[in-house]
């Protein structure tokens, strides 16, 4: 090959805006991160072009696998612009570990993928750090991921997440809603905030009232209002992995986009419908701050947030309230929040004006 051309005129990947020592410094500086988190099955080693995963030495003799994978939505822009990015990763992890279990899926591994224009190494680390830990709440290990730096693809300072995570339960015990009957109890588990769905109304929101971030909240003045928005979605794994495979429940729902009308249905067999009182619990306050900073309707405020509920249990009657106090005893907020009634597959949430508005009581229902 020629070298005769001057030295203004050679291109290198540097050049063109990807560092690929900085990369490799990153791989490096995560490793301790990722091997933090290994378990029976993975030893959370970074730097191959794949992970492995023992499914024997993990204690599963006949495992079905269930797969999932999701992102943060514009919660991350929240976090670029307030430069908090020490617990976006939680978020990620949490909401495919949620998904999983909602399938009576044990979390495994994960992996995860971190895109920006420009690696900024503090940046990276701070948000995989927060993954790692994700990783260690829900009990999977992290076994790898890609760090992509693209020039022109993303504006200055921008990142985005995904991640992907793989479980597995034993033959016959997955959750498929099928245990589900007429006369079950719904119980919810509190929410740790907004989680991780609706953050694009909630920063339109913010843009359109002007709201000082970085000072205490209105409802609360012992915490900034950013501290309340950027607070990770809470992992359910532990906590509910011991009951699901005791046989105490029916089903799962895991309270993300589309709120308790869209995703409670998704669980549910047919010919039957869930009654949810949204009277058996207290609003949190920040789903109130939002709800009145946004003349939100009921209906909305529904299928949007998860109004202090992530995640819904269909359980027997006669375990309602057993389950109830052994969740609260593992460190879960239970409200005993609704029904299972005979009728067209769907959700209906009722509450008072006292609940949801300062209007008159109100019924809003969606069917799958």
């Amino acid at each position: 090959m020629s070298n005769e051309n001057p030295k203004s005129d050679r291109y290198s990947y540097a050049q063109a805006g990807v560092n690929i020592a900085a990369g490799n410094a990153l791989v490096k500086a995560i490793g301790p991160l990722a091997r933090a988190t290994a378990r029976p099955g993975a030893d959370a080693e970074l730097g191959g072009f794949g992970g492995f995963f023992d499914l024997r030495a993990a204690g599963y003799k006949d495992p079905l696998l269930v797969a999932g994978n999701d992102g943060v939505g514009t919660k991350v822009k929240l976090a670029i612009d307030h430069d908090r990015h020490d617990a976006i990763g939680i978020d990620l992890v949490a909401m495919c570990v949620n998904d999983l279990i909602v399938q009576g899926a044990e979390p495994l591994f994960f992996l995860d993928y971190f895109a920006t224009g420009k690696l900024d190494n503090g940046v990276a680390e701070r948000v995989i750090a927060g993954i790692a830990e994700g990783c260690r709440i829900a009990g999977c290990a992290l076994i790898g991921g890609e760090t992509a730096e693209m020039p022109g693809m993303y504006a200055p300072g921008d990142y985005d997440l995904a991640g992907f995570c793989v479980g597995a339960v034993e033959r016959g015990e997955q959750l498929t809603g099928d245990a589900v009957a007429e006369g079950d109890v719904l119980l919810g588990l509190a929410s740790s905030g907004v989680h991780s769905n609706g953050y694009s109304l909630v920063r339109r929101l913010a843009a359109d009232k002007g709201w000082k971030m970085d000072r205490p909240a209105l409802f609360d003045n012992e915490r900034l209002l950013i501290e309340h928005l950027i607070e990770p979605t809470r992992i359910y794994v532990k906590t509910l992995l011991p009951f699901i495979r005791a046989g105490r429940i029916h089903a799962l729902a895991h309270i993300t986009g589309g709120g308790l009308l869209e995703n409670v249905p998704r669980v549910l067999p047919g010919g039957l419908h869930a009654q949810i009182d949204a009277d058996a619990w207290e609003q949190p306050r920040l789903m109130a701050f939002l709800q009145a900073q946004g003349h939100i309707e009921p209906e909305e405020m529904a299928r949007t947030f998860n109004c202090g509920v992530g995640m819904v249990l269909a359980v027997a009657p006669e375990q309602a309230t057993a389950l109830a106090a052994d969740l609260t005893a593992a460190g879960e907020a239970v409200f005993t929040i609704g029904t299972i009634v005979a009728g067209e597959r769907g959700c209906t949430v009722t509450g008072s004006a006292e609940t949801w508005s300062a209007r008159e009581a109100w019924v809003a229902t969606h069917c799958a």
